[in-house]
């Protein structure tokens, strides 16, 4: 357990540099994020080796994942639209949310958020934290725990939309994970088409 709370301190730090608004102008965002997601998934395969067994790659996972996407898009899209109307400060805080992505190039965003960033968020966030605390505390607490520490660490974007996104989506990606932990593969999936669909193909 001390090593998963070392990363999750890790993690802690990581994104809010990366979210702050102290200290996000003076980092290159996209490739920190990148080297992060690496670094986590890096050290939950090596403090816990595993994770893979309950990878899958075959079409009805991939199909699965591609559904799990489209609907978790459509649950942000339905929310981006009545938290507008409920709060003054939703729409705002979701166009600086969209900030990020300005000036780099869609394509490489898209490679990055498919092939590096959706892929080890999940295998640190629920191949590594959520696998190891409901080995130890039970599937539902380490759901409910998992999920309101990836919730936690982008609170230091003093964004409550992003968190509120993140607790959102850490509640679908880990609450699937928690009913069925041999669909991983899709769960990937979902994550890294869910990240480029929402940032750059079909932004809400």
């Amino acid at each position: 357990m001390r090593k998963l709370v070392l990363t999750l301190l890790l993690a802690a730090v990581l994104w809010t540099v990366m979210f702050s608004p102290a200290t996000a102008p003076h980092v290159s965002f996209w490739w920190m994020m990148t080297c992060s997601a690496l670094t986590l998934s890096v050290l939950s395969t090596a403090f816990n080796p595993g994770w893979w067994r309950l990878t899958r790659w075959n079409l009805q996972n991939i199909a699965l994942g591609v559904g799990i996407a489209a609907v978790l898009w459509a649950v942000f899209w339905t929310g981006d639209k009545v938290s507008a109307l409920l709060f003054s400060f939703a729409r705002p805080q979701v166009d600086a949310i969209y900030g990020i992505k300005e000036g780099a190039s869609p394509w490489l965003l898209s490679a990055l958020m498919i092939v590096l960033i959706g892929p080890a968020e999940e295998i640190y966030w629920r191949g590594y934290v959520q696998r190891t605390l409901s080995g130890r505390y039970g599937a539902n607490t380490g759901f409910a725990v998992a999920t309101l520490c990836y919730a936690a660490v982008h609170a230091g974007s003093c964004n409550f939309m992003l968190v509120m996104a993140a607790l959102v989506a850490g509640i679908v990606w880990g609450g699937l994970y928690r009913l069925f932990p041999e669909r991983f593969s899709a769960i990937v999936v979902s994550h890294a088409l869910w990240d480029a669909a929402v940032f750059i193909w079909f932004p809400i």
